[in-house]
């Protein structure tokens, strides 16, 4: 099976892939952050760099893709292909950091890609709100994060709202302002039972 975590930049994903891979016994798949050559520059100087970055991650998840597809064992990924092209590249458009040629090419390519790949057999979304956001980006202390703005976070988090409504897969929403799963076993414990009920029929999650 394919599992993937979908949620906005400092929501847990990876710490939430993590504890899921090793409470079911699952293997992990995470985001390429610590070796992505674009990063620290698209973060310095957003407009000149938002379409390398974009096309490096529709190509890396692509290949991740494709690769948890001629898995036989069941994938947890931290995020999602369909977030870059639906969440962040028209983000970056409508904030002027990606040009319209760029975009349409950009949309164009993703547009190829998506026809050869199907939806996660269940996809978890972290919802938080900014400033929890915030509070965990500057937890985790990631020199090239300091600089994200604030208007660029909550377009992304509108996005996702949107993306998430007209979501046709299985899903579970997490309130991530509300389940502090990294502190609070119980709250873990929740996450997980709600993942067994959603999968196997056991347990469901109450809010």
């Amino acid at each position: 099976m394919h599992i993937a975590i979908a949620g906005n930049i400092g929501s847990g994903k990876t710490t939430l892939t993590k504890m899921l891979a090793r409470n079911f016994g699952w293997q992990p798949h995470f985001e390429p952050v610590d070796n992505n050559p674009y990063l620290d520059d698209f973060y310095k100087d957003m407009k000149r760099w938002a379409f390398n970055l974009q096309v490096y991650f529709l190509n890396k998840r692509f290949k991740d893709v494709v690769e948890i597809s001629r898995s036989s064992n069941t994938v947890v990924q931290d995020r999602t292909i369909f977030e870059d092209a639906c969440i962040f590249a028209p983000n970056l458009h409508d904030l002027g950091m990606m040009s319209d040629r760029d975009f349409k090419n950009y949309s164009d390519l993703f547009s190829l890609m998506v026809s050869l790949v199907k939806l996660p057999d269940l996809l978890i979304y972290i919802r938080s709100s900014v400033p929890t956001l915030i509070e965990h980006i500057e937890r985790r202390g990631r020199n090239f994060e300091q600089s994200i703005r604030i208007d660029y976070l909550k377009g992304l988090n509108v996005r996702y709202e949107n993306w998430i409504k007209d979501y046709k897969g299985r899903l579970i929403v997490i309130d991530g302002d509300k389940y502090d799963f990294l502190n609070d076993r119980k709250a873990f414990s929740m996450i997980a039972d709600a993942v067994d009920s959603e999968l196997y029929g056991l347990f469901p999650m109450h809010e």
